[in-house]
């Protein structure tokens, strides 16, 4: 028998082979995700790239070829009309393989190959959301100096040394006549309700008095 491109042959030959990889196709398009062995997983995923890029090109012999691989309509059906058209801007990668442990019966890597998320290249995608995040790190890197500047004149207006010239300052506007006209203004008021009090204090001890002399 002709030895395999890329792996060991699954199954006893290539027919059945081939009948494992289009059941495999068959239910990772139906259902997007599929688990199975590490080995089928590699095995399965070149080929059911290939079915895409097949139907990427939405023609009818391209749709009679995948039929002759997959014969379930319903499947191929959304593979032509929901999937291949899906990733018409990526250019190969539509499928993803990720270990998930050993199986517990025959202790057997596992693993599960899934469809990738539609859309954009994988390139072009990471470069988008690197783009997105350097905007959004951009004003709030423009804003932070503005704080930290405004913190580092607080503080430097608040340790900032006296000096001499700035005591003498200080002392001359206290020594102006007017820097303390409010003060002795709410004294002098004080001082004229003591003076008006004070005729009568006067006038009671003369009443006093004049009754002594008598």
């Amino acid at each position: 028998m002709p030895t395999p491109t890329k792996g060991a042959r699954l199954g006893g030959g290539p027919a059945h082979e081939r009948q494992i990889l289009a059941n495999l196709s068959q239910s990772l398009f139906e259902h997007g995700r599929i688990t199975t062995t590490v080995t089928k997983a590699k095995r399965l995923r070149p080929h059911a790239e290939r079915l895409i890029t097949i139907a990427k090109r939405g023609d009818l012999a391209s749709r009679r070829r995948v039929m002759g691989t997959i014969p379930d309509k319903g499947v191929v059906h959304k593979l032509f009309t929901e999937i291949a058209p899906g990733y018409a801007e990526r250019d190969g990668g539509y499928t993803r393989i990720t270990k998930v442990g050993a199986r517990k019966g025959d202790n057997a890597p596992l693993a599960v190959i899934e469809l990738v998320e539609f859309g954009t290249p994988a390139k072009k995608a990471v470069v988008k959301e690197a783009s997105k995040a350097a905007s959004k790190a951009a004003p709030k890197a423009a804003k932070a100096p503005k704080k930290a500047d405004a913190v580092a004149e607080e503080v430097a207006e608040e340790t900032a040394p006296v000096t001499d010239e700035a005591v003498e300052e200080t002392i001359a506007e206290e020594a102006k006549p007017g820097a303390h006209a409010d003060a002795p203004a709410e004294g002098a008021e004080d001082v004229a309700e003591e003076v008006s009090e004070l005729p009568e204090a006067a006038a009671a001890p003369a009443e006093g008095a004049d009754e002594d002399k008598k």
